[in-house]
């Protein structure tokens, strides 16, 4: 199989000479040579700067919402715990689940986008939506006992929320967004999913 990012031709062809590029032209130029020669490791980077911002932007919202200092008492190993998860599991399982996809169902087969769609809704999504809980509860340093009442209590309405916040999306990811683009997309909307995911623990 070709690497997933085999297309990608980022810093090359013409124009390459020209010194009077913005800084996003210049950020997103450096990121697609990043992601042409470690894609899996630039997709893990990504993912775990947008997981701790989005723990970090859901511990403000909520000092907001309750009328307190934005700064005032910010637990700063939440950030850490939701960056080790998305740098070791949600960038990578994310970049092979997509390059899979791909791979099982190629757009050759009838109802290709569908059957992708359903791959992730009904198997990946449930599986790492546990794996998130399992990942965090351990991170935190607490026992399975804790684990076990927080999937009581939590995974069955996280997973009802993932599914009508990110079928759409999904639908729109693993159909349309070129290949080594989907990573990032689902990261960016991930980050507003982890303010949701971090708010549970509250």
């Amino acid at each position: 199989m070709a690497p997933v990012v085999s297309t990608l031709r980022a810093g090359s062809g013409a124009g390459s000479g020209s010194g009077a590029r913005s800084l996003p032209e210049r950020v997103l130029r450096q990121y697609l040579l990043l992601l042409r020669l470690y894609p899996v490791l630039t997709k893990a980077a990504t993912s775990g700067i947008l997981s701790a911002f989005g723990n970090f932007l859901s511990q403000i919202i909520e000092r907001v919402r309750k009328k307190g200092r934005w700064f005032q008492n910010l637990d700063l190993t939440g950030p850490l715990r939701y960056a080790i998860f998305g740098f070791f599991f949600s960038g990578p399982l994310s970049h092979f689940l997509y390059l899979y996809l791909d791979h099982w169902i190629p757009a050759t087969l009838p109802f290709s986008g569908v059957r992708r769609l359903l791959l992730d809704r009904l198997v990946f999504a449930p599986a790492f939506l546990l794996l998130f809980f399992f990942c965090m509860n351990f991170l935190e340093g607490k026992d399975m006992a804790a684990f076990s009442a927080k999937v009581k209590t939590g995974y069955w309405p996280a997973l009802q929320m993932n599914w009508k916040v990110w079928t759409p999306i999904q639908f729109i990811n693993i159909n349309y967004i070129p290949l080594q683009f989907r990573v990032l997309f689902a990261n960016m909307v991930a980050l507003f999913w982890y303010t949701y995911l971090a708010s549970l623990g509250k």
